[in-house]
Order: structure tokens, then sequence, then C-alpha cells
């Protein structure tokens, strides 16, 4: 049987893209949803870590090529530890298309975050996102961002339900990468 306190099921709104080539359509990208699962954690006066298992699927639903061909499966394991008000986050993964490999490729995915609180709601972040791609168009090729960021919340709205905002600005730091310059928000509702 499956405690359910230890799972979370998330649906992903398509995301808008937007490019910096006027010949490229700008449009949605593909739907995505998320299964997690928390293996462990413990609080602040335990031990202050995570880690959790999730399992992604995106579907190919974007505009004008703004997304994939082919449904991907994406088994990741996520793990963060605090250290009073610093924390270290992350997360390892593996984009497993469904069909096409070879054309299509698989992504090995690696993103850490580092974070410190300010004021109880504010959190000035600094993130490392690599991908490293086999098979594929890119296929031996590694591209890396850094994200400079910041995240206000939790603010609370009502009984359970808050409100936590982000944003960043992404920046390419490998010779090869597949866009540059991003910029980036993140609107929550927690319960």
């Amino acid at each position: 049987m499956i405690p359910f306190e230890k799972v979370e099921v998330i649906f992903n709104v398509p995301p808008y893209i937007e490019h910096n080539n006027p010949t490229t359509k700008d449009g949605f990208g593909d739907v995505a949803f998320l299964f997690k699962y928390r293996l462990l954690s413990a609080n602040e006066k335990h031990g202050n870590y995570i880690l959790t298992a999730f399992l992604g699927w995106s579907l190919p639903t974007g505009e004008y090529k703004n997304g994939g061909l082919r449904a991907v499966i994406t088994p990741t394991f996520a793990y963060g530890k605090g250290f009073g008000e610093f924390d270290a986050q992350g997360t390892f993964g593996i984009a497993i298309p469904v069909g096409n490999t070879d054309v299509v490729g698989r992504n090995y995915l690696w993103n850490n975050t580092f974070q410190y609180r300010l004021f109880r709601k504010f959190w000035p972040e600094v993130e490392l996102n690599s991908t490293f791609f086999q098979q594929g168009d890119h296929d031996g090729m590694k591209q890396n961002f850094v994200t400079p960021g910041l995240v206000i919340g939790r603010l609370h709205l009502w009984n359970r339900v808050g409100f936590t905002i982000g944003g960043g600005y992404q920046i390419a730091t490998t010779h090869f990468h597949t866009n540059n310059h991003n910029a980036i928000l993140s609107v929550r509702f927690p319960f």
C-alpha cells in the first residue's frame, strides 16, 4: 500500500516559448505530467534533508516545433539538504523517448540550486543546469546554464493555500547551447 502523504501528482501547463530569432515561430510547448514519491525526509530538527523519486512524462503537443518529436518518459531522483539559512538541492534524471531514439536522442539532466533565505520570505539563488546528449542531433555534446534568481514565498493566501513566485535569467556557459539568455518566471499555489 502506498502512503499517500508521500505522493504528489503535478500537471504542468504548457510553456509559451518566445524566440530571439524572428524567422522562428513562437508558440506553446509540450504538456507534461509528474508523479513524485518521497523516499526519505527529515525536518530541521532531525537533519533537514530530502530524497525523492520522480517519474515524469511529456506529450508532443507543442506548436511550430516548440516541443518534442515523441513522448518522453523521465525517471529522476531529487535531493536536498539544509544548513541553517542555506540550502542545496538538485535533481538527476534521464529523458527517454518512447520512439525514434536515434533521431530524438537521450538526455541526461543534472540540476543543482543553491539558495540563501533572507527575512524569512526571500530566497536569492544560483542554479546550475547541465544536459549531456546521447544519440540524436547533439550526440556527444553537453550544455550548461547558470541562472541567478530570486524566489519570494511562501506567502499565505487562504487556509492552507499559499503563493510563491520566482524569477531568474538563464545564461549559457558552454560553447554548445541550444538557447541562451532566457528569462524565467515561476508561479505556484502550494497547499
